[in-house]
């Protein structure tokens, strides 16, 4: 035998932990899904969390007989568990919740048409019936079409599909080629865009010329060199190539579009007075309590069975730590969030220039939390600021010090680099290494590889790529 400590996480501990990481939206649907499976759980009616009680501790007291009682809070369960919805909000415990604004009536139209519904649509109306082959085939090749509209598998894979011939699956291929929108079905930006000349009858011009022949010279800006291999003048080839950038090298994409994220934010920043204070967004979730009908079943007085108490009494455990979880949850929340604009506090006043190094050991010595549980509380969590709505985790970034010895944020820096590519010359646009000069003229010293970096993370191209081609 030996004696020694040991971290055991306790049931309640683990909920706790299990909670922080959730958004407000799955934590309803988990709350919600509790009320139904644990019936010493109940939502607090809006008529009591609006109206303070008015009884007195005397009418409190007042209990019909046991039998009686037994009886009746049974069945008013049991009805309104059946029929709930059909009960006037006079009978019901739970008073509905009032719908304060119905969606807009685009949410209730139905969904778009995606890109292989439109091309089964034109391949159905294409073919026969005596003509099965041509549908097989075209199915086939439109359900290894990407979101972009291009085909990801080749010929021969198409045809060990079916064991059809190469020449049968070429032959299928050029008639779904043929379809609404142009250019789809091609195998690479290059077929797609000579496809699209096609279309347009500008075939032999100089805009298929250089498409045909060009196409990477025209990827990297270098109308010149062009102009130079065609022997033409750059005056000449300007209307061929404000052609092609005029077609469309993802046609499919307008078929997927993304759907738009609505986010809710979990906490409000509000500035009152000279100081920014938190407010919890706790709209639609529930209050839950323990319910006065089944807390009376673990009375001693009670005739119920020890069966019965027993159940009752770990349901009752139960529901009082989700409730305590829940509540340890939001004061976690609120922590954090102080914790956060205490320190962000020139950046909810002036802006993203002037957001501040922080990461999670800052806010976990700041409120006497370990960083994992600060971690787990910024996860997928939004803050609603002046400055507008951003992820929690958004705050949390490394600093680069400077010659004058302060600390600036990575953000800082990115927005720094993009403002100066804003306001570079188009004809002379800058490279990494200018960058590099520009930024230790203000006291950031940095690597051109940290600038690369940083430019690629902005999703901005290269100097070469920039610059204006005329």
């Amino acid at each position: 035998m030996r004696l020694s400590q040991k971290l055991i996480l306790t049931p309640a501990l683990q909920q706790a932990i299990k909670l922080l990481p959730m958004t407000t939206l799955e934590l309803v649907e988990m709350l919600n899904q509790e009320v139904v499976e644990n019936p010493m759980l109940e939502e607090v009616p809006d008529e009591e969390l609006q109206q303070p009680e008015t009884a007195s501790p005397a009418e409190k007291s007042e209990e019909p007989p046991a039998d009686a009682e037994k009886q009746d809070s049974w069945d008013d369960a049991d009805y309104e568990y059946f029929f709930g919805d059909y009960l006037d909000d006079g009978y019901r415990a739970r008073a509905p919740r009032e719908v304060k604004e119905l969606p807009p009536i685009e949410n209730t139209l139905s969904t778009k048409s995606s890109l292989a519904d439109h091309m089964m649509w034109q391949l159905s109306l294409q073919t026969k019936d005596d003509d099965p082959l041509v549908r097989e085939i075209g199915a086939a090749i439109i359900g290894n079409l990407d979101d972009d509209g291009y085909l990801v598998a080749s010929i021969e894979e198409i045809a060990a599909m079916g064991s059809w011939s190469l020449v049968e699956v070429e032959r299928v291929l050029r008639v779904v080629q043929g379809f609404d929108p142009v250019g789809v079905a091609a195998r690479g930006l290059q077929e797609c865009l000579l496809l699209q000349i096609d279309h347009l009858g500008l075939n032999g011009t100089g805009s298929e010329t250089i498409v045909r022949e060009h196409l990477k010279l025209l990827q990297n800006h270098q109308g010149r060199e062009i102009a130079r291999r065609m022997d033409m003048s750059v005056e000449e080839i300007r209307h061929d190539i404000d052609v092609i950038r005029q077609l469309d090298p993802k046609p499919g994409s307008r078929y997927n579009p993304t759907s738009s994220q609505f986010v809710i934010p979990d906490v409000h920043v509000v500035k009152v007075e000279d100081r920014y204070v938190v407010v919890l967004n706790e709209d639609g979730m529930p209050r839950l309590r323990i319910s006065p009908v089944y807390r009376r079943l673990l009375d001693k007085k009670s005739k119920n069975s020890e069966e019965t108490r027993a159940y009752v009494k770990e349901k009752f455990r139960s529901a009082l730590w989700l409730i305590k979880s829940v509540d340890q949850r939001q004061k976690t929340i609120f922590k954090v969030a102080t914790s956060i604009i205490t320190f962000q506090t020139e950046f909810l006043n002036r802006g993203i220039e002037h957001l501040r190094p922080l990461v999670l050991r800052d806010v976990a010595n700041d409120i006497g939390m370990h960083e994992s549980t600060v971690s787990r509380v910024v996860n997928n969590k939004y803050m609603h600021t002046p400055q507008g709505v951003f992820e929690m985790k958004y705050f949390f970034h490394s600093g680069i010090s400077s010659v004058y010895g302060e600390s600036v944020s990575s953000v800082t820096i990115k927005q720094r680099i993009r403002k100066i590519i804003e306001e570079e010359n188009p004809d002379k646009p800058l490279s990494d290494s200018r960058i590099v000069r520009l930024l230790q003229d203000e006291g950031l010293v940095l690597a051109r590889r940290t600038i690369a970096k940083y430019r690629e993370e902005l999703k901005i191209p290269t100097s070469s790529q920039r610059k204006v081609m005329f």
